[in-house]
């Protein structure tokens, strides 16, 4: 597959889903977390929405999917999007809910002000929390690529696979595995970077 270059083409249309799909999983995960989290009301309009979404397999929602959006790539970066939201949601919202309350009456004994408190205060002490659902999300959206991409593809390590099913090539298809597992591998070693980066006291 190297050889004939059908592996540097399936490569970066995978990374260009699984990467999209990451981007907006955690941009909505990570803001409805420090919202609900920050604020009692919040919690109350948006926590039990996406309580009841989380607990539906995504893998169900296929279907709906490509009548929804198509067969295109919307549908299948959706998925990936969908899948990434949770642990990114729950990890943020559950990190800034269990600050230590000694640091933020400590820093309302300082004269911080609760925008203060937020951002020098929640979000820092969060952060951990955070980097742990980003690292999970990260992990979903391999996952969710691998199930996107088995639909309708025209293009990526799926459609590599789907081929050569088609083609009864157990070798290729084995192949296409072990890439998966090879970049669960790099973004496991690209999250403990970042942690590395962003924690140095850790």
């Amino acid at each position: 597959m190297i050889e004939t270059g059908d592996l540097q083409a399936a490569l970066p249309a995978s990374l260009a889903r699984a990467g999209g799909g990451l981007a907006i999983g955690l941009l909505i995960g990570i803001g409805f977390g420090l919202l609900t989290g920050l604020s009692r009301r919040a919690e109350e309009a948006f926590d039990s929405t996406f309580q009841i979404v989380r607990l539906i397999p995504f893998i169900s929602l296929v279907p709906l999917f490509i009548i929804w959006f198509g067969i295109g790539e919307e549908p299948k970066v959706l998925l990936i999007a969908l899948a990434c939201v949770f642990p990114a949601y729950l990890n943020t919202y559950s990190g800034v809910r269990n600050v230590d309350r000694r640091l933020i009456e400590a820093a309302r004994t300082f004269g911080l002000s609760p925008v203060q408190i937020t951002l020098q205060v929640l979000l820092p002490a969060a952060l951990p929390a955070v980097l742990v659902g980003v690292r999970f999300a990260m992990g979903v959206s391999l996952l969710a690529l691998i199930i996107a991409e088995q639909t309708n593809s025209r293009a990526g390590i799926g459609y590599l696979i789907f081929v050569a099913s088609g083609a009864l090539r157990i070798d290729l298809i084995v192949a296409c595995v072990l890439v998966y597992a090879v970049l669960g591998i790099a973004i496991d070693l690209v999250m403990r970077l970042v942690e590395k980066l962003l924690l140095p006291w850790r």
